[in-house]
């Protein structure tokens, strides 16, 4: 699990420390936390899964990239907002802003926190942006605060070998999928019932304008 999680530290002239811990959900690590929470409470296959729909459900991977971040600042506090400014994913050359976060991390931070953020999994052409590349990069704007001020604070993964897709089986990525498509099924009649409406009203314009033709070719 330790693989997939990188430390930042940093010391201040006052003696103020900063802690930055960035965790990428690869299908390895997601799986090793699964078993992992599996072993320490001795749980059967069926809470195993359990688990794993819930975790997955989360993390939402079909959508996003998720990355979690840890910030433990002893000293002056982090003001981090608007934290999506402060954030970018490298995926090779395509860059990347968050499409959600933990607002926590817009407030002001001294202490320990610990928040999801997610990025775009995919382009508006519907491509993946991890298709066919090796590295990701995380970067952080160094001024988040005074400890961090001018530095530079970057995260790399090697993701040549990861495919989240291989997660989807079994009783957890059954239940996922029924959920999106129930939800999908909603959406489409919804679709459905406004453009009914649009067409009813089309229909009565068309009786109004029929109507006012034949009027006009009695006179």
């Amino acid at each position: 699990m330790l693989k997939w999680s990188r430390t930042y530290k940093t010391k201040g002239e006052l003696g103020d420390e900063l802690v930055i811990t960035a965790t990428y959900y690869s299908a390895e690590y997601i799986e090793a936390l699964v078993q992992k929470e599996a072993e320490l409470n001795l749980w059967t296959e069926s809470e195993m899964e359990n688990y794993k729909y819930e975790l997955l459900k989360v993390l939402k991977l079909t959508e996003y990239i998720p990355i979690m971040l840890s910030f433990d600042m002893k000293g002056a506090p982090l003001r981090m907002a608007p934290f999506d400014n402060k954030v970018t994913l490298w995926a090779g050359s395509k860059k990347l802003s968050p499409a959600d976060y933990d607002r926590r991390f817009n407030f002001k931070l001294s202490g320990y926190r610990e928040g999801l953020v997610y990025f775009p999994r995919y382009g508006e052409n519907g491509k993946p942006y991890l298709e066919g590349i090796s590295t990701l990069k995380l970067i952080i704007d160094g001024d988040i605060g005074p400890i961090t001020m001018g530095k530079q604070i970057d995260f790399y993964w090697d993701v040549s070998h990861d495919d989240p897709s291989r997660l989807y089986a079994g009783r957890a990525a059954a239940r996922l999928e029924l959920e999106r498509l129930i939800k999908r099924l909603n959406q489409l009649k919804d679709e459905k019932s406004k453009l009914e409406e649009q067409i009813a009203g089309i229909d009565k314009e068309i009786q109004m304008v029929q109507s006012r033709i034949e009027e006009l070719e009695r006179e």
